[in-house]
């Protein structure tokens, strides 16, 4: 019998742009203005912890968030990467890469809860997932 087809959380369906898939992990904008907010949720069924992955995959989810990572620093500049994944809310795992900046509304707090979302700029989130896919390397749309 095989595994049942991945598909993506209906709330990060409902809370994120998809800017591409990587070998494991779909990459996903977060929508909300105030923090430049990514997540990798690798395409797994049922994975809701790391430990839910295989050796092989475990490495490339981290090989994963280091390039997402770097990516994200160098189009933000930002003063500090926040990393989790923590899945309290949302069962499926999935990796919260956030640019933070001192002078941004929750620092030094964690993002969450702290300020209502803000929609992007069409123009400005188009700019923004333009530069991650050049940087992540994934295909344009």
């Amino acid at each position: 019998m095989s595994m049942p087809a991945w598909s993506l959380h209906p709330q990060l369906e409902r809370d994120t742009i998809n800017i591409g898939d990587l070998p494991l992990s779909r990459v996903l904008v977060v929508d909300d203005a105030n923090y430049p907010w990514l997540l990798l949720v690798p395409r797994r069924h049922g994975a809701s912890e790391v430990i839910d992955l295989d050796e092989v995959e475990q490495a490339q989810l981290m090989t994963e968030i280091v390039r997402v990572s770097r990516a994200l620093k160098a189009v933000t500049a930002c003063d500090k990467l926040n990393i989790a994944a923590l899945g309290n809310v949302v069962p499926q795992l999935h990796v919260h890469v956030i640019a933070r900046r001192l002078t941004d509304s929750a620092w030094p707090k964690p993002v969450w809860g702290q300020a209502p979302a803000i929609t992007h700029d069409r123009s400005e989130l188009d700019a923004f997932i333009r530069e991650l896919r050049r940087r992540i390397w994934l295909a344009s749309d």
